[in-house]
């Protein structure tokens, strides 16, 4: 699997308006052959070291290699050359695609054949605790144990050739070397044994190391299968077919001919293959694959269609509006992978373990080896104590224990409308202790309706909200939305406004009908010196009672003069009080921060339930000062940088520097572009518990990730001392050894059943 994107940057000249532009590229790899920590380290240096590599990050769990380079002509050929000097396999689509529809059961032909040569070796090991020899003759021994050795166990002396030339170790040098030296001992045991004298062999540790440790891997892989079951699950939502609707009627066409503009039919019970707006007839749809929300989603002529969704009982037509990776679903997969394929930073210190581990490794087990050896012992018994040393400190379950548990928690947060892109927000995101939120269009419903409409006698009220429609006609602030539905409800003629200006946080100027005009918010209108006069009054008791108040003026040879003033009314969403209130009983503090005038905000509050006393309602905030706020709040009170850890919630282009700015960003996925592209996680559907969703799956997914980290680094820090004083036998050791894997995996897996609270 390879995918590659290019990311453009500018670079401003300082002295002369003069652009230059350099191209960084991005590409994907998918990678054979990697079995431990030490594996994933040494692809990841190999990759390092090509020219242009600006960053690469490897993935033990799913086996993938994340680069960023500056675009190079044959760049992309000589990244996979690193990979394959270092000694792994460079996987093609193909045989990607392949090993994600294999049989559970695909693999195990190699350990089956491995058990049943070692079983007769083992059994008298079991008729020993029963009283019973049954000991093999030497020669059946090594008939039985050599194509173990030799074939079966081909690929360690490969993968540990390999590391060996690179000056580095794996989990598969340690198995080479401890299993081989456990073989050769039994053929040099055999061949001086006196006549007539059966020796002690040991062909059963090697070729029941070897078996278990095929077994493990196996299992492992059946494990991580499991884990990327989510990103499967919506590679399967996308249908390969679509009913294309030309000039002769219906056509059935590949999805990967459909163009934008194009007109689709969807039956009834078929998956939507693209997304589009929906033309003709009404349906209700199960998106629940995407957003997590049980309910199907009513759907009439000019809402919006989501490819993977699934159509109801009505027949629909729709047209097309994106296609291939600019569909939701496709976007909404490559951020899901992005975060799977991404290094938490909590993995470093396994980066920086396990690129020492196996050199202190084989140091161990060569102490072990002379300690018993020089102390009086036989020779073999050394060799022994030392195999078990080797065996038991593979640090395959190192590697694996960051990666797995990050692979699973997001996988299953997807699939309840969560998608995490940054793994390091979910790292983050369980030590937060500050929720700050957007008002419109987060707590609040977001569709605001013009509920007052306020004059001077000087002019009349239609021409006034002719006015400001037409003033507002071409934005898309949720306010002017409201006051350009009010005109048209009312059948006014909208003008197209002229030398249209956005002032940033205030509002809007332009000119209709040859007139100036200038609407925004009262804080605007104060700042250039508009009256109110008796509309003042009227306009406090509509802040009183939770309306936001926005003033139209017009600019006259006497200055600016009010024109109108315009309440708009907002419901909180459902649902909201409550999610404020869980977040609450998690111990967490909750804000509100708005550009609302302060009465408007602290009457949606009071509605709420935030305090006003508690400071929970920031009020009067500029777009361009909600960031400094959030920066505030993370510093806290005490004014350390380090005081709160601060997660903004949002949905606006607005919210976007306040969502990049916090240490974990949350949008709401009913929201804008730039809004998602800005935060680190996305929550698919406009519901306010999944907030308190995230903490929780946060938190289970670190402390998935610390136990797996814990037992890791338990098994080898007790297993190894337990293996060089002779405690455990390399049979013992290998079992061990392949079960840690397992564990980890399955530890990891039991992140699947997590569901969302309430």
């Amino acid at each position: 699997m390879v995918r590659s994107f290019t990311l453009p940057t500018m670079t401003h000249a300082t002295s002369a308006p003069v652009t230059t532009q350099a191209t960084t590229a991005s590409m994907d790899i998918a990678i054979g052959g990697m079995t431990c920590a030490s594996c994933s380290g040494r692809v990841e240096r190999a990759l390092k070291k090509v020219p242009g590599v600006q960053e690469a990050a490897v993935n033990l769990a799913t086996e993938t290699a994340r680069i960023v380079y500056a675009d190079s002509e044959q760049m992309q050929a000589r990244l996979r050359r690193a990979v394959r000097d270092a000694g792994y396999e460079v996987r093609t689509p193909a045989q990607v695609d392949a090993l994600e529809t294999i049989s559970p059961w695909a693999g195990f032909g190699p350990v089956a054949v491995g058990a049943l040569l070692s079983a007769p070796l083992a059994l008298p090991m079991v008729g020993d605790l029963f009283g019973q020899h049954w000991m093999l003759p030497a020669w059946l021994q090594f008939l039985l144990a050599t194509p173990v050795q030799f074939i079966l166990g081909a690929r360690f002396y490969k993968a540990g050739w390999h590391a060996l030339l690179s000056l580095s170790g794996n989990m598969d040098l340690l198995v080479s070397i401890g299993t081989t030296a456990g073989w050769a001992l039994s053929v040099w045991l055999w061949l001086s044994a006196p006549e007539g004298v059966m020796a002690h062999l040991y062909f059963e540790g090697s070729a029941v190391v070897i078996t278990l440790v095929l077994l493990g891997k196996w299992l492992e892989v059946r494990a991580k299968r499991q884990t990327t079951a989510a990103i499967r699950a919506l590679h399967a939502l996308r249908p390969d077919v679509a009913h294309w609707l030309g000039r002769d009627g219906e056509v059935d066409v590949p999805v990967a001919d459909v163009l934008v503009g194009d007109r689709i039919v969807v039956k009834p019970g078929e998956r939507f293959p693209v997304d589009g707006i929906l033309k003709e007839g009404s349906t209700e749809v199960d998106e629940s694959m995407l957003t997590g929300e049980p309910l199907p989603v009513r759907k009439d002529a000019g809402d919006k269609l989501t490819g993977g969704s699934i159509n109801g009982e009505g027949r629909v037509v729709l047209q097309v509006t994106a296609v291939g990776v600019d569909t939701v679903l496709a976007r909404i997969i490559r951020l899901v992978e992005d975060a799977q394929a991404a290094k938490a930073p909590i993995q470093r210190l396994v980066d920086q373990v396990s690129a020492v581990f196996v050199p202190v490794v084989l140091v161990l087990a060569l102490a072990t080896l002379l300690g018993w050896w020089l102390t009086g012992h036989a020779f073999e018994t050394a060799v022994i104590h030392a195999v078990a040393v080797l065996v038991i400190a593979c640090p395959c379950a190192l590697g694996l224990a960051t990666p797995a548990a990050i692979m699973a928690g997001t996988g299953v947060a997807a699939q309840h409308g969560i998608l995490i892109k940054d793994a390091q927000a979910l790292e983050l995101a369980h030590k937060v202790d500050v929720v700050a939120f957007d008002k419109t269009g987060t707590l609040t419903v977001g569709r605001p309706r013009l509920s007052a409409l306020l004059v001077p006698d000087a002019m009349a009220k239609d021409e006034a909200l002719r006015m400001a429609a037409s003033l507002q006609s071409g934005s898309e602030h949720p306010l002017a939305r409201a006051v350009l539905a009010e005109a048209q409800k009312q059948g006014l003629a909208i003008a197209a406004p002229q030398q249209l200006k956005a002032v940033p946080g205030r509002g809007t100027e332009g000119e209709v009908d040859a007139r100036q005009f200038c609407i925004g918010s009262l804080r605007w209108m104060d700042e250039l010196g508009v009256n109110l006069g008796p509309l003042a009054a009227q306009s406090a008791a509509l802040q009183a009672e939770g309306a936001t108040v926005s003033a139209m003026a017009e600019r006259t040879e006497q200055g600016l003069v009010l024109r109108a003033l315009m309440g708009f009314a907002d419901e909180p969403k459902p649902g909201a009080s409550v999610a404020l209130a869980t977040l609450r009983a998690r111990g967490i503090q909750v804000v509100m921060i708005t550009g609302d005038n302060r009465g408007a905000a602290e009457a949606m509050g009071h509605r709420l339930g935030l305090s006003l006393e508690a400071g929970e309602v920031m009020a009067e905030v500029l777009p361009g000062d909600k960031a400094a706020l959030v920066a505030k709040l993370k510093a806290g009170s005490s004014g350390k940088t380090a005081g709160h850890t601060v997660a903004m919630v949002g949905d606006g282009v607005n919210d976007a520097p306040a969502l990049a700015a916090a240490d974990v960003g949350l949008a709401m996925g009913n929201g804008t572009d730039v809004a998602m592209h800005a935060a680190g996680i996305t929550l698919m559907r406009g519901d306010l518990a999944l907030v308190a969703a995230v903490l929780d799956i946060s938190d289970r997914t670190v402390a998935k990730i610390r136990q797996n980290l814990f037992w890791a680094f338990a098994y080898n820090v007790a297993g190894i001392p337990l293996a060089a004083f002779g405690y455990l036998n390399p049979v013992v050791a290998g079992a061990a050894m392949a079960m840690s894997s397992v564990s980890v995996m399955t530890n990891a897996l039991l992140l699947k059943r997590w569901k969302p609270m309430g």
